[in-house]
């Protein structure tokens, strides 16, 4: 039998990747687990509890599979590789969780919202020394570390909006695609000042 407090997290994820987390009721969710307003209560102080358990999971699981998509790999390159196909395939096979985590911030406490940010940091310091190492060793080129870890994670993210599951490539497939375009970037990217 299925936890209630995973039905719960489940249909919350659902109905705020379809409606929007402030669109959405205690109502809703509840009338979609099938269950009285007060049963939520149970288990989830507030929504906006519920929404910083959903948010904190996917940045904590998000965490570990880059930390396992690492592990063992030597080779400079074949990290950021693993980095970003991991960041993408991530993304994609969790297209309704990040989605939240990246639109719905603004529903947070502020001190919910400082936790999330702050393992967002984490996060994006982990790509930041893998392109700080690259580009020590000669393999990429001289570029801003923190604006390009941006624009990698950025470009990376959003799949999360525009990804559907029966389009015309796998999720391997499309990030395969990103891998390459990072990497040819991140080799050729000292661009010339502009006149």
């Amino acid at each position: 039998m299925v936890d209630m407090k995973q039905t719960i997290q489940s249909v919350s994820i659902d109905l705020f990747h379809r409606k929007g987390y402030f669109a959405t009721s205690i109502s809703d969710i509840a009338k979609g687990c099938g269950i009285q307003k007060a049963s939520i209560y149970y288990h989830f102080s507030s929504k906006e509890e519920l929404l910083f358990q959903i948010m904190n999971k996917t940045m904590s699981d998000l965490l570990v599979h880059l930390q396992s998509g690492l592990r063992g790999v030597r080779d400079i390159e074949k990290k950021v590789r693993a980095a970003v196909s991991g960041h993408v395939q991530f993304h994609l096979n969790r297209q309704k969780e990040n989605f939240i985590a990246n639109s719905e911030l603004r529903g947070l406490t502020p001190e919910h919202y400082e936790h999330i940010v702050a393992m967002r940091d984490d996060y994006e310091r982990i790509f930041q020394s893998l392109i700080t190492d690259g580009k020590t060793a000669g393999i990429f080129a001289d570029v801003d570390v923190k604006i390009l870890s941006y624009a990698i994670l950025a470009l990376c993210t959003s799949g999360a909006f525009w990804y559907r599951p029966k389009g015309r490539l796998a999720v391997a497939e499309i990030a395969a695609i990103y891998e390459n375009f990072i990497i040819r970037g991140l080799r050729n990217g000292t661009l010339s000042p502009s006149g």
